[in-house]
C-alpha cells in the first residue's frame, strides 16, 4: 500500500511540474516594448529617383531622372534593348555617339525620365518603345516598333534644331 501511495505522489508531482511548465509557455503573449509614439518611426517613401544619377551625369554626360526600374542604362557591348543615337560625344559612352538601355522585368512596361541632348535616332530591340523628345519648347512623342529605329529631330531633317530625349516608355 505504501508503494502505491508513493507512486501516486511521484506521478502527481511530475504532473504539477508539467502543468507549470506548460502554463508558462502557453500563457498569454506579451508584446515587446516599443516606442511610445508611432510618429517617431521613420517612413519609407519611394521617390523613383534613378540611383547614382549624379555620378552618371558626371561620368556619361546624361541626366537620368526618375523611372520604375524597368529601363536601365547599360553598356552597349552588353545590351541594346534600346539604343539612343546622339550627336553628343562623351568619353563615358561605351560606343561613340550612343547610349544603350536594358529592359528588365517582363518587358511589357517600363518608364524612364531622362535628358539626352542632340538625339537624332531611337532604336528598339525586342520591345516596342515610345520616346518623348523636346525641340524648340515643344514635346513630341514618337512610337518605335520593336526591332526598328525611328529618326527624330535632325535625324528627320538636318534643318531641325537639336532634339532632347526626355522620356522612354516600353509599351510591349
Amino acid at each position: 500500500m505504501i508503494l502505491r501511495v508513493r507512486r501516486l505522489l511521484v506521478a502527481g508531482a511530475m504532473g504539477s511540474v508539467f502543468l507549470m511548465a506548460a502554463g508558462s509557455t502557453l500563457g498569454p503573449a506579451v508584446a515587446a516594448p516599443g516606442p511610445a509614439d508611432d510618429a517617431a518611426l521613420p517612413v519609407a517613401v519611394e521617390t523613383f529617383n534613378y540611383p547614382n544619377a549624379a555620378k552618371i551625369l558626371k561620368e556619361q554626360g546624361i541626366a537620368l531622372r526618375k523611372g520604375d526600374g524597368h529601363i536601365l542604362l547599360a553598356d552597349c557591348k552588353v545590351s541594346k534593348d534600346i539604343v539612343v543615337s546622339t550627336g553628343m560625344r562623351h568619353p563615358g559612352q561605351t560606343e561613340s555617339g550612343k547610349y544603350c538601355f536594358r529592359v528588365t522585368g517582363t518587358g511589357k512596361v517600363g518608364y524612364l525620365s531622362l535628358e539626352i541632348p542632340k538625339v537624332f535616332n531611337v532604336r528598339a530591340g525586342d520591345y516596342s518603345v515610345r520616346a518623348s523628345v523636346t525641340a524648340d519648347g515643344k514635346t513630341e512623342t514618337v512610337t518605335v516598333p520593336k526591332n526598328e529605329y525611328t529618326p527624330v529631330g535632325v535625324g528627320i531633317d538636318d534643318q531641325n534644331t537639336p532634339t532632347m530625349l526626355v522620356e522612354l516608355r516600353v509599351t510591349g
